[in-house]
C-alpha cells in the first residue's frame, strides 16, 4: 500500500515517518526543495524526540521517500493527506490556501481513484471544499476520474509526538464513502491489532473534533490559571488546589498547571478558529473567548510580579531567561510566553540573557539580535538582576543555590511553571515568586 503525504512540517513529516514504521510505503513531498534535499541527507526541519532517528532507519528500509514531484508521488498512491499549514488570518479564521492549492494540484494530476485526506486542522467544511476544488479541475481537464476526501485529523503533543502517533488514544475519520473507509480502515490495521480504538464518523463532525479537544484543553489551562490568580489574592496554594481537584476522576489531573498561558501552533490557532466559526454562524462562543482573554493576560503575569518587586523604575535591569519554546522538548516557539515577557521588558528597558536547550535559533527568528543567548543556563545568570523561569524543561528542575548566589546580582527567582519549592528557596536564601503561590 502507498501513500502520499504533502506538507513536510510538524504533522507531515511525523505523519509519513510513523506510517512508514508500520510497513507502509510513505513519499513525502514539499515544494520546498532546501528542506526536502536536507531530509535526505538527515537534516531535521524540526526538534522532536527520536524522529530523526526514525526517520533514518525507515529511508534505509527504502520504505519512506521525500520528493518536490507531484507526478512522481500520486502515481499509484491510494491516499494522499494534506499536511500542510493554516495560519491564522487577520480575522483569527484558518487560512485555507496552502490546502486548497494542494487540492487543485491533485485535481491535476491524479488518473485513478485515490482517497484525499485531510490531515491539517481545518474549519469545518474544509473538506467540501476540497471536494469542489479537486473536482473543479477535473472538469476543466475534461476528464471523470472518482476519488474521494475524508478527514483524518491528528491529535499529536510536541514532544511525544511519535508515542502519541503510533500509540493512539483514538483515531478519528471522517468519511461518508464505503470506499474511502475501507482503505483507511487498510492503513490503520496495525493499530486495530493493538487495540486503539478507531472511530468513523461524518466528516464534519471529525473537523469538528480536533478543534473541541483542543479547545477544550486551553479551556483547563485558562481555567486554572484564572483561578491561580485568585488564590494568590485569597491565600490559597494553587498547586494544593490543582491536587485536590485533580484526583476527581471527571476532571483529572492533567492540563490543570497554572503557569504564563498556553501557545504552541495549535490551541491560540485553534481556539481563534473556532471563535471565527462560532461568529460566522451567528452564535458567539463566550467562553472560549474568556479563555483567549485569561491566556493574554496571564503570559504578561510575570512582569507585573517583576515590577512590583523592584518597586521602582526596572529600566536598566538585567534578566536571565530560561526557556524560550512554548513547552519543553520542541524548538517551537509559535505563540510563546516568552515573546511576550521578554518583549514587555524590553520596553521597560531591561537588559535580556536567554538559554534553551534547542529553540534559540527558532526565537531568533521573531526576537533577532535584541536579546543575548548564552552556552548554557548558569551563563545567562552572570549578574542578573533576577532570573525567570518559563519554560519547565527537566534540566531546570534542580538549582545549584551555590552558583546561583554566587553569579547573581541579586537573588530573585520568578518562576512561571511552579516547579521550584518555595520553602527550600527561602532556606536558600532566595526570593521566590510563583503563580498562585502565597509564600511568606
Amino acid at each position: 500500500m502507498k501513500i502520499t503525504v504533502v506538507g513536510t512540517g510538524y504533522v507531515g513529516l511525523v505523519t509519513g515517518t510513523c506510517f512508514a514504521e508500520t510497513g507502509l510505503d510513505v513519499i513525502c513531498l514539499d515544494i520546498d526543495a532546501d528542506k526536502i534535499n536536507n531530509l535526505k541527507k538527515g537534516v531535521m526541519p524540526i526538534f522532536e524526540p527520536g524522529l530523526d532517528r526514525l526517520i533514518e532507519r525507515n529511508i534505509e528500509s527504502k520504505r519512506l521517500q521525500f520528493t518536490t514531484d507531484y507526478q512522481n508521488a500520486l502515481t499509484e498512491s491510494d491516499a494522499v493527506f494534506i499536511a500542510v499549514g493554516t495560519p491564522t488570518g487577520e480575522d483569527g479564521s484558518a487560512d485555507l490556501k496552502y490546502v486548497l492549492e494542494v487540492a487543485r494540484e491533485i485535481g491535476r494530476l491524479i488518473t485513478d481513484y485515490i482517497v484525499i485526506v485531510t490531515k491539517s486542522t481545518v474549519p469545518v467544511g474544509t473538506a467540501e471544499k476540497v471536494r469542489i476544488s479537486v473536482q473543479e479541475v477535473l472538469d476543466k481537464r475534461n476528464v471523470k476520474i472518482p476519488f474521494d476526501v475524508a478527514s483524518n485529523p491528528e491529535f499529536l503533543k510536541e514532544g511525544n509526538a511519535i508515542e502519541d502517533f503510533l500509540k493512539p488514544d483514538r483515531i478519528v475519520i471522517g468519511t461518508d464513502s464505503p470506499r474511502a473507509e475501507k482503505i483507511m480502515k487498510r492503513m490503520y490495521n496495525p493499530f486495530l491489532l493493538n487495540g486503539h480504538p478507531l472511530i468513523f464518523m461524518d466528516i464534519s463532525s471529525a473537523e469538528m473534533t480536533k478543534y473541541a479537544a483542543n479547545a477544550m484543553l486551553a479551556t483547563k489551562i485558562s481555567f486554572i490559571n484564572d483561578i491561580a490568580n485568585l488564590c494568590e489574592r485569597t491565600g490559597a496554594d494553587v498547586n494544593l488546589v490543582r491536587r485536590g481537584i485533580g484526583s476527581d476522576s471527571r476532571i483529572g489531573n492533567k492540563f490543570i498547571y497554572a503557569g504564563v498561558g498556553y501557545g504552541g501552533s495549535c490551541f491560540p490557532k485553534d481556539v481563534k478558529a473556532l471563535i471565527k466559526t462560532g461568529r460566522d454562524y451567528g452564535y458567539p462562543m463566550r467562553i472560549l473567548q474568556s479563555v483567549e482573554e485569561v491566556n493574554e493576560y496571564q503570559k504578561a503575569v510575570l512582569v507585573s510580579k517583576i515590577t512590583s518587586h523592584f518597586g521602582q523604575s526596572i529600566k536598566g535591569k538585567t534578566f536571565a531567561v530560561w526557556g524560550l519554546s512554548f513547552k519543553p522538548n520542541t524548538d517551537d516557539t509559535r505563540e510563546a510566553p516568552a515573546a511576550v515577557v521578554i518583549s514587555e521588558l524590553l520596553k521597560a528597558g531591561c537588559y535580556i540573557k536567554a538559554f534553551d536547550p534547542v529553540a534559540m535559533e527558532e526565537f531568533k527568528q521573531s526576537i533577532g539580535g535584541k536579546i543575548e543567548y548564552t552556552k548554557d543556563r548558569y551563563e545567562a545568570l552572570i549578574d542578573a538582576d533576577g532570573l525567570i523561569l518559563i519554560t519547565e524543561w527537566s534540566e531546570f528542575r534542580i538549582l545549584n543555590y551555590v552558583l546561583l548566589k554566587k553569579l547573581m546580582k541579586e537573588h530573585v527567582v520568578f518562576d512561571g511553571r511552579n516547579i521550584y519549592d518555595p520553602v527550600e528557596m527561602k532556606e536558600n536564601g532566595i526570593t521566590y515568586y510563583g503563580i498562585g503561590r502565597n509564600v511568606e
